[in-house]
This record gives structure tokens, C-alpha cells and sequence, in this order.
């Protein structure tokens, strides 16, 4: 038996519907409640803090410069282990 109206199984109206639901699951960039987000970096946080003057320049400058005796010493570990 062949239906005109069916194309594989589905109607047509379920292909568009199935289209239109990929079509935002893959395409659409805006937040989807649930989707996880990239962190802000450490160094990022500390920008945006000293930007809205949470602290003080010293401040800044010595958690900058501890932040990068820091990752130095990661990237170290890191190129040692490999």
C-alpha cells in the first residue's frame, strides 16, 4: 500500500517539526537554562575586581604577580610530566 501523503514513515508535518527542533538544539547561540558555561579564569575575576575598585593597586599588583609565580610553576609541572 503507498499513502501519497506519508514520505518514510513520517508525514511531512513531523519532518518539518523534526528539522525545526535540530535546527534549534544545533544552531540557536543564546543561554539554554541548564547549559553549562566556561569559568572565568582567576585572572579575569581579579581584572573585574580591580575594575569595580574592590581593591587597592598594591593589592592588585601582588595577587597578579602571585597568580603568575603560580601558573609558571603549573606550566613547569605540566611540560615535566609530559
Amino acid at each position: 500500500m503507498f499513502y501519497s501523503n506519508y514520505y518514510l514513515g513520517m508525514n511531512l508535518v513531523w519532518w518539518l517539526a523534526w528539522m525545526v527542533v535540530m535546527f534549534w538544539i544545533f544552531a540557536t547561540r543564546y543561554d539554554v537554562p541548564g547549559q553549562r558555561k566556561k569559568k572565568d579564569s582567576v585572572m579575569t575575576i581579579l581584572q573585574q575586581r580591580y575594575a569595580t575598585e574592590q581593591m587597592t593597586t598594591e593589592e592588585y599588583k601582588e595577587r597578579k604577580r602571585v597568580l603568575e609565580i603560580d601558573l609558571a610553576v603549573m606550566q613547569a609541572n605540566n611540560t615535566v610530566k609530559k
